[in-house]
């Protein structure tokens, strides 16, 4: 693929973006957060649950702090205000740039070979296929955040790929959802003709039975590749003792609750390294999101 310069993408996620009051941060408490890629309310019940087991696992008092959007969530660790992270692949990618030391320490079982679905209207006509999509030309299309790996970065990639040109160029109008419920709800209404989601986040909407398949379907889904994960800064220990970097990262390998892991949703939480994101750096690498 040609390098291509993607503005609104790299301005999205520039770090211009407010994240959190110094003050909310406690120096005896260890803090984290989490992109925010569903509703506000989902993610408040899912991390207040985990800061109480990470709490109880760790000994230290965590807290679970918000942000309004993924550029806040990097930049929030960027500037000590979180020292831990659940980050997807790209902003992950882009807070360990920026944090020298910092490292990728667990990831969902899933996220090895995450995917990203295409779903399409009813009205459309689109069919699932194996093949990528060429019928989508011509189309109305939503992403989901400008920062988002499974939501923007992959399927753009593949759509300039096949295309050979911008989104702009090829949908009749492009729309940025702001989350994977957003995009799934704005297909289904009929609001855009075509959209790009994580296959988590549809997985569980099918499960809650938010999705309608009169209406709504999957019609092509992207080869794998690595997305969510924690990370951690490279300097817990120095407000911590030695030892914690370890210590936090048994504690979520170590997390069984199926409750917990349901709400994520993961199988489990595995094993994970800097290395493991290397192609997510070589996409954004190649679009000139990262030098």
């Amino acid at each position: 693929m040609n390098k291509l310069k993607i503005l609104a993408f790299g301005a999205a996620i520039a770090f211009t973006a407010t994240a959190l009051p110094a003050q909310q941060v406690l120096a005896e408490t260890f803090v984290f957060t989490a992109i925010p890629d569903e509703n506000e309310a989902r993610l408040r019940e899912r991390f207040d649950k985990v800061a109480a087991y990470l709490t109880k696992t760790l000994g230290v008092e965590t807290k679970y702090i918000p942000v309004k959007s993924y550029a806040a969530a990097v930049t929030a660790f960027r500037n000590n205000q979180v020292q831990l992270g659940w980050f997807g692949g790209l902003s992950g990618v882009r807070a360990r740039h920026l944090v020298p030391g910092s490292e990728a320490i667990a990831q969902g079982f899933e996220d090895q070979a995450f995917e990203t679905y295409f779903i399409a209207h009813a009205s459309t006509g689109l069919k699932p296929s194996a093949e990528f999509p060429a019928e989508i030309e011509g189309k109305t299309f939503t992403f989901g955040s400008k920062g988002s790996t499974s939501g923007r970065l992959m399927p753009e990639y593949y759509v300039r790929q096949y295309f050979k040109s911008a989104p702009n160029s090829i949908f009749t109008k492009v729309g940025f959802s702001g989350n994977h419920s957003k995009t799934i709800a704005l297909v289904q209404s009929g609001a855009y003709q075509v959209g790009a989601v994580n296959f988590k986040v549809w997985e569980n909407e099918i499960k809650t039975g938010k999705i309608d398949p009169a209406k709504i379907s999957v019609v092509w889904k992207t080869p794998p590749y690595p997305d969510y994960q924690w990370t951690i800064r490279g300097d817990v220990e120095k407000r911590w003792k030695p030892g914690f970097k370890a210590k936090v990262r048994e504690a979520l390998l170590n997390m069984k609750d199926p409750d917990l892991l349901a709400s994520f949703p993961r199988k489990s939480f595995i094993p994970a390294s800097n290395s493991d994101y290397k192609p997510i750096l070589d996409v954004a690498k190649l679009i000139d999101l990262i030098n």
